[in-house]
């Protein structure tokens, strides 16, 4: 008995550490029609190397991406059309920045850091949905985690080895 209680402790120790190692979103929920403070969270490198590139990939219904410079590190907005136009209080919005590149700077494998960028979640998107933002972290030596796994019906990203971080989409609260 005793044996099996630490071996469920053990992997469940296991499984926590491996779940807190991945790059995550800070606030988890956001409700539709509003605007969002996305921050990433990177708790490492990648095999023991720096962290020299972060890469996130911005989901459709997501617009008006405003990155948040980190001193030490250049960014870079790819802007690109939507594949349909959206209302952003009142003006049509049918492009814009659809990936965020922080590059050039390091992240040691022992550091822990954020990068953060606002957005406004149109009210197209379905609520009760988790909203997924692929990320790519580079590292020197050519090494990278590709944080872009998505779930698919029926799966739990804990159930993914590289879950892209999500946002759980609420209903529209008004006022903005």
């Amino acid at each position: 008995m005793f044996k099996k209680t630490m071996m469920t402790l053990a992997a469940v120790a296991l499984g926590a550490g491996t779940a807190s190692a991945h790059v995550s979103i800070q606030v988890k929920e956001a409700p539709v029609g509003s605007t969002y403070k996305v921050v990433l969270q990177v708790p490492h490198g990648c095999e023991g190397k720096p962290t020299n590139v972060l890469r996130v990939q911005i989901p459709e219904g997501v617009i008006a991406v405003k990155p948040q410079p980190k001193a030490g590190w250049k960014l870079e907005k790819v802007r690109g059309a939507y594949a349909k136009s959206y209302d952003y209080y009142g003006t049509p919005t049918s492009e814009g920045v659809k990936e965020v590149v922080w590059s050039g700077g390091s992240l040691a494998d022992d550091e822990y850091d954020e990068f953060a960028f606002r957005v406004y979640l149109t009210k197209d998107l379905k609520v009760g949905e988790t909203l997924y933002f692929p990320t790519v972290q580079e590292c020197s030596e050519g090494l990278a985690e590709r944080w872009i796994e998505i779930p698919a019906a029926g799966q739990s990203a804990d159930d993914l080895e590289l879950p892209a971080p999500g946002v759980k989409l609420l209903e529209a609260t008004g006022g903005h």
